[in-house]
């Protein structure tokens, strides 16, 4: 790659009756000033019995503006890196597991691609796992036409119909179930940075992106995240601003940041809330998978975002940034895939990375 879900519904708390008492309707009003001056203030609860006391228990930190607020993502067991553990503990390397555990037992986004899990039985088995766990599956639909421009992930549907007919059985897949999306990581960056330059092909990636976002959106529980590349990579912000509203991020959920790259949580949150600000207040994600150490800069090379050496795990995913807009912090790039078979001994885009993933974990804390 280049440079590089819906709070539960509760019901409306129900006022309860005051029990009547035959005394005068004076009397209690003097109760209630009294109450009132005293400072002590009455908590109602939601369908509590006549008996209760008028209290309620504190709940879990919740962010009201956050749609993600209070949810908790899923881990899948079988990821690549709980696989790798039980491997590295047959061959006594038990050292290595624990260090491995690192990210086994983290949330990370399923990349949904053509051949990868975008079929609606593979997308309805993962979203009721997770349901099963009481967990939100986060997806990472990654299968735009002419994606990648060619460079190392490259691929994608062969054409405009195909890509719609994917997201098509996406939806059907998430239809009653839970769950975040991550709108096809650079494909709108790469119509700002020369890659894709002719006006039609740009025409027309714009008009897929809305097409994704309004399907998906039509399931209410399903969060959307249209990828907006990273603090780095397009300078003139503006002309990300522009793009994400041709593309209707506005019917999104936000926008998404940092996918499979290494820039800084400050960085990213500096970027953006520019746009946000310039996009009347749009949300936005942020993933933390390998920036725990920032951006490679001991060297100037175009491959400075490929398979790194030197970086690190980043923040944990969780729905409790205490940043306001900052929806999550995500891992959505799987820390140990590959970047691409850029460096010595790097394996294809995608395919796990023992060595890599292990020197991510041990970087970390």
């Amino acid at each position: 790659m280049e440079d590089q879900a819906a709070p539960p519904v509760t019901a409306a708390p129900r006022h309860r009756r005051p029990k009547r008492i035959g005394t005068p309707l004076i009397i209690g009003l003097a109760v209630v000033v009294a109450l009132v001056a005293c400072g002590l203030t009455v908590m109602l609860t939601s369908g509590g019995s006549d008996d209760e006391p008028l209290t309620s228990k504190p709940t879990a930190k919740t962010d009201p503006d956050n749609p993600l607020s209070g949810q908790k993502f899923y881990v899948n067991p079988a990821n690549p890196a709980a696989q790798n553990i039980e491997q590295l503990k047959a061959d006594g390397n038990a050292d290595d597991a624990k260090q491995l555990d690192k990210i086994a037992s983290r949330p990370v986004a399923t990349w949904l691609a053509a051949g990868s899990g975008g079929t609606t039985d593979e997308v309805k088995a993962l979203v009721t796992a997770a349901d099963q766990a009481k967990q939100t599956a986060v997806m990472t639909v990654y299968n735009v036409p002419h994606r990648d421009c060619g460079q190392y992930s490259s691929g994608g549907a062969n054409d405009a119909d195909s890509y719609k007919a994917y997201i098509d059985e996406i939806a059907a897949g998430l239809t009653g179930h839970n769950g975040v999306i991550i709108l096809e990581p650079d494909a709108i960056a790469h119509t700002l940075d020369n890659c894709i330059s002719d006006e039609g092909s740009i025409a027309e990636r714009y008009e897929l992106l809305a097409y994704a976002i309004t399907t998906l959106k039509a399931n209410p529980k399903a969060h959307v995240y249209v990828d907006a590349g990273n603090a780095s990579w397009i300078k003139d912000f503006s002309r990300m601003v522009e793009a994400l509203k041709k593309v209707g991020v506005n019917k999104a959920d936000g926008f998404a940041l940092n996918v499979s790259n290494f820039e800084t949580t400050d960085a990213s949150v500096e970027y953006g809330n520019k746009l946000s600000e310039a996009l009347e207040g749009e949300h936005f994600v942020i993933d933390t998978s390998r920036n725990g150490n920032g951006p490679y800069t001991e060297t100037s090379d175009d491959l400075k975002w490929c398979n790194p050496p030197g970086r690190a795990l980043g923040t944990p995913p969780t729905s409790d940034t205490g940043i306001p807009g900052v929806d999550a912090f995500l891992w959505v790039k799987q820390p140990g895939d590959s970047d691409g078979a850029c460096r010595d001994g790097a394996p294809q885009a995608g395919q796990w990375w023992t060595e890599y993933a292990l020197e991510l974990a041990k970087a970390s804390a």
